[in-house]
């Protein structure tokens, strides 16, 4: 008969934590791994962005800006700084364009600016033209002069191929009108203006661009109580609207 093997207890295995903790720390990693990976921006992907919209914009260079410090690629501009420095170009060329504009007209009126009949200026609005009423109008009349004729035609080959919306603005003086056709100031700076303004459309501005406005003695430009102050104050004003191109 054989003999029995005595029965041996395997020792207890106290290593099996090291399994557990392993899995645990891997799952950790595979963890910080995944959420670096969806942190970091793609830069590759916004610098094609940023050199895009700086093309849409006028111009890969915009896009872009470099420290001089570092060899490195240029760093993308954030997009409000492209938007921000596109507008302030776009302010720049309107300046550039309404000062131009400006000069011209000044030179074709020189005579009428030299006498101290027109005016030429340029201010927040835009530019504005004011031309003394006595160069365009008969006293209490709405109908044009010849020369006034010629003058805003003029005025009108300037303004035609510019994009800017126009203002035409007739003012009176304080003293009451007594004429069949006008019961009141009210009404001969309004026909003056529209008078102004149908000028202008039969010389090629586009009807769209104008505006006629009867101010009446609302807007003295001088005191009304002496006859030097009350002609400065019968004009009319053409004011070309800064930032306002409807072509």
């Amino acid at each position: 008969m054989a003999r029995r093997k005595p029965f041996v207890e395997d020792s207890e295995n106290h290593e099996r934590w090291l399994i557990s903790y392993a899995d645990f720390i891997t799952l950790l990693f595979a963890f910080f791994v995944v959420m670096y990976a969806v942190s970091v921006v793609n830069v590759g992907k916004y610098k094609v962005l940023s050199d895009a919209l700086g093309d849409a914009f006028g111009g890969r260079g915009a896009a872009t800006k470099i420290n001089p410090s570092v060899e490195t690629d240029p760093l993308p501009l954030p997009l409000a700084n492209i938007i921000a420095h596109k507008r302030a170009e776009a302010a720049k060329r309107e300046r550039e364009r309404l000062d131009l504009l400006a000069r011209k007209l000044d030179s074709v009126l020189a005579p009428l600016v030299n006498s101290g009949k027109v005016r030429v200026t340029r201010n927040a609005r835009g530019i504005t033209i004011e031309i003394n009423a006595s160069v365009l109008f008969d006293e209490g009349d709405a109908g044009l002069t010849g020369n006034a004729r010629e003058t805003l035609a003029t005025v009108a080959g300037l303004l035609k191929d510019d994009p800017h919306a126009i203002e035409v603005e007739g003012h009176t003086d304080t003293t009451p009108i007594a004429n069949a056709a006008f019961p009141s100031n009210w009404e001969l700076s309004a026909v003056r203006a529209t008078t102004v303004v149908r000028l202008f459309i039969e010389n090629g501005v586009a009807e769209r661009r104008l505006a006629a406005i009867g101010r009446g003695a609302n807007q003295p430009i001088a005191p009304n109580d002496d006859p030097v102050g009350r002609a400065r104050n019968r004009r009319v004003a053409v004011t070309i609207l800064a930032g306002t191109g409807t072509e």
